[in-house]
């Protein structure tokens, strides 16, 4: 992998440990939520993606997204907003999808909501 080559709207295997606490953990597909245009370093700002479960509903930092043969994904998932992170691109291990344009402006605006509060 080069270091340029996590973008925008990809969703890769990414390794998470080590965490500390309530961080997500394992090893986990997550969603490339920053542009490369501005990136100077190697690093990319991340949304995980966990499991999807009926009471993530509830929580809008929470956003569904569908496993398909697009989004790589095997499993219906969540995209955790509130687990945002930046992370080293020596942590992502392989790309699996990609996601539309509108899941990843869904994405934005729950981190977004969680930002301003």
């Amino acid at each position: 992998m080069t270091a340029d080559s996590p973008k925008r709207g990809e969703i890769w295997l990414v390794r998470f440990d080590p965490s500390v606490g309530d961080e997500i953990k394992k090893e986990r597909p997550a969603v490339v939520l920053s542009s490369t245009r501005l990136a100077r370093l190697r690093l990319r700002i991340v949304v995980p993606l966990t499991g999807w479960a009926p009471d993530f509903a509830n929580y809008p930092w929470h956003y569904k997204v569908e496993a398909n043969a697009k989004t790589g994904l095997a499993k219906t998932s969540s995209a955790d907003a509130l687990q945002i992170k930046s992370l080293s691109v020596v942590r992502f291990v392989r790309k699996l999808g990609l996601l539309s344009e509108s899941d990843l402006d869904e994405i934005a605006q729950a981190v977004e909501l969680l930002i301003e509060g």
